[in-house]
């Protein structure tokens, strides 16, 4: 049986590894992405079979339209896989940051619910083992300086994957919610200081998936950051405080 899988955010980084990976397990894909030409190249590299939608993921209409085709094409999907992000440094005492709050919150969290949307009533309809993926990130587990909005909205795609896992459970959809830490992406790329455990995306990629098959309720790649994460979260705030008040901070500007 041929797996069928969804992807947003395809166009680079850990989204097109994750592409790479599924169509090399002979997967037809539905490739979601901002940049059609990226979305064309990768499809021919991929064998030219699948299916490529150029949208942003916050529209929710193009986001429908495309899983109304995908549908029609494959049937409904086994994975659905909600990676579109975007990052950029904000400070909350700059008003022009306001625009790049909404942005980020816009994409990495209606983003993610516009994603699965379309998929659902399919997804319960057609039945079996079927896997909703949501790539959340270790900056939700606490907020880190200068980074409001994507700490924000990585925390609240953590939570809100919870509730959407709670909510699949009586259809048997299983709800993997995936908190990276340091990947080499391009997303990462700009990031000027030490990235501990820095992780090759096609690594990075392969051990996405093994979590996705055994339907992995969350989980922290790598495992290492997955020890820090444990360990941030028992940190009283006065220590927390102490340690990261001077931790380096992304480049503010416009998200990527």
């Amino acid at each position: 049986m041929t797996l069928k899988v969804f992807i947003t955010g395809a166009s680079s980084g850990i989204g097109e590894a994750l592409a790479v990976y599924y169509a090399g397990e002979g997967a037809k894909l539905g490739l979601i992405g901002r940049r059609s030409e990226f979305l064309a190249g990768l499809n021919q590299r991929l064998g030219g079979q699948h299916a490529c939608y150029a949208l942003d993921v916050c529209d929710a209409p193009a986001l429908h339209a495309a899983a109304v085709d995908f549908l029609s094409r494959f049937g409904a999907p086994d994975i659905v896989i909600a990676n579109a992000g975007v990052s950029a440094g904000t400070l909350t005492e700059y008003e022009e940051d306001l625009d790049v709050f909404r942005r980020i919150m816009d994409t990495n969290v209606f983003g993610m619910a516009a994603t699965f949307a379309p998929f659902i009533p399919a997804m319960k309809k057609a039945g079996g083992e079927r896997r909703l993926v949501g790539i959340a990130s270790v900056a939700g587990i606490r907020g880190l300086p200068g980074a409001e909005a994507y700490s924000a909205s990585k925390a609240a795609a953590i939570s809100y994957l919870e509730s959407l896992r709670l909510e699949m459970r009586p259809y048997g959809i299983k709800v993997v919610t995936i908190a990276p830490g340091y990947i080499e992406t391009p997303m990462t790329a700009v990031n000027g200081y030490k990235m501990p455990f820095l992780l090759p995306v096609e690594k990075a990629a392969q051990r996405f998936a093994g979590a996705i098959a055994r339907g992995t309720t969350y989980t922290v790649i790598p495992w290492q950051m997955g020890v820090v994460a444990k360990l941030l979260r028992l940190l009283p705030n006065w220590l927390y405080d102490r340690l990261f008040a001077n931790a380096p901070r992304k480049p503010r500007g416009l998200p990527g």
